[in-house]
């Protein structure tokens, strides 16, 4: 007997080739089949990678913000009746080892402010008026978007600082404006931006201490606003409530605001597993679609398969041949996917000002996962191609 010649083992050049003859020929189909895979790992880096530049846009808040501050307000008594903090709890605070600084705000009872006397009274747009010490600012790192702060001069006299909450409900925008306060005209004389640890202040119109005496204003500090240094910080807070009132330190509520971004933080971490997932569901269905596409590939080229066995193509060549298109296909559909989510984080991060932070997992594990559902859906279909004999093949051409 003649042997057989041992068949031709296909150049991994040559294989790619015959697989991709499939992709250019049907060029549309190729592209709609790609968009699944690439919507799924588009949404997966896209939503991840929002998630991580918010969770590093708030550790550097955090970090620039500090973690040293400790806020002091009155809580309830047994009563259930609201607590009152006691005269002089601001000096008792500073003496206590650690705290490197103290400044406090305090609500100015009965007292409304409107942007005209010809508002009733009774409308107060949810703004606060509250007393302020002039270095209240530079305690809770906040910053002035127009004018300027209180200071010694503009203390003792009818001039207002709007908090951005503030300054948005009674309309203005920049200081030089007039407003209504318990029936006197105050000069704006400055607008804060948003205050991230102290988000009352946001909502509240700051006037001096002196002046505020002459409103009815008891001199006694509804807030708090304590700094100390890191090492000490937690030291200080199981001191502050015993300090600022022996008799009845749980009338006295100690939290330290930066805990509320911290928890923010932990909050964004944890959703990055929910937009993992929600990217692995939209990857399933572009692996659904290509191999639903693959299948149809399969039975539309049995002629073509048929040719390649007679001419002595081997069932392992054929097989390769369709899972390289498939992998192929997925594998352009992942890339890009990761390009259009990169893009998306990069635009996010910079309309927010955050710093840029890849989501290095994301993005890898897009791509590999692009790849083996690729494989995984053009598995049966090439074991499907494989399994047909020439004579087969072309007859059912």
């Amino acid at each position: 007997m003649i042997p057989l010649p041992e068949p031709e083992r296909l150049h991994p050049r040559d294989l790619v080739t015959t697989g991709l003859e499939g992709l250019r020929g049907r060029p549309l189909r190729a592209v709609l089949s790609a968009l699944g895979i690439a919507i799924g790992v588009a949404s997966m880096v896209g939503l991840v990678g929002i998630s991580t530049i918010s969770m590093a846009g708030l550790l550097e808040e955090i970090r620039q913000l500090g973690t040293n501050m400790l806020t002091v307000g009155p809580g309830t008594t047994l009563l259930g009746k609201d607590a009152d903090l006691p005269p002089g709890a601001e000096g008792m605070v500073s003496r206590i080892p650690g705290v490197t600084g103290v400044t406090a705000v305090g609500l100015v009872p009965d007292a409304t402010a409107r942007r005209t006397d010809r508002i009733p009274s009774s409308t107060t747009s949810g703004v606060a008026v509250q007393a302020a010490r002039t270095d209240l600012l530079e305690a809770l790192g906040g910053t002035v978007r127009s004018g300027a702060f209180l200071n010694a001069a503009t203390s003792r006299y009818p001039a207002v600082v709007l908090g951005s909450v503030a300054a948005a409900r009674l309309g203005v925008d920049r200081a030089g404006a007039h407003i209504h306060i318990a029936g006197q005209w105050f000069l704006v004389v400055g607008v804060l931006d948003t205050v991230k640890l102290a988000p009352e202040i946001d909502r509240s119109a700051l006037i001096g201490w002196h002046h505020a005496t002459r409103l009815g204003f008891d001199g006694h500090a509804t807030t708090l606003y304590e700094r100390s240094t890191n090492e000490t910080v937690e030291a200080v807070r199981e001191k502050l409530s015993f300090t600022v009132n022996p008799e009845h330190p749980e009338e006295v509520k100690v939290s330290r605001p930066s805990d509320a971004l911290t928890a923010e933080v932990a909050t964004t971490s944890a959703f990055n597993a929910l937009f993992f997932g929600l990217g692995a569901v939209a990857l399933l269905a572009g692996g659904v679609g290509i191999a639903n596409i693959m299948v149809i590939s399969v039975l539309e080229r049995r002629q073509e398969i048929g040719l390649r066995r007679s001419l002595g193509a081997t069932r392992g060549q054929i097989r390769l041949q369709f899972l390289t298109e498939s992998v192929t296909l997925s594998t352009l559909g992942g890339v890009v996917g990761v390009g259009v989510g990169l893009v998306v984080c990069l635009g996010f991060a910079g309309y927010r000002g955050w710093p840029l932070a890849l989501p290095t997992q994301a993005i890898a594990g897009g791509v590999l996962a692009a790849v083996a559902i690729g494989a995984v859906a053009g598995l049966y279909p090439a074991r499907r191609a494989a399994r047909l004999t020439p004579t087969e093949a072309l007859a059912t051409a």
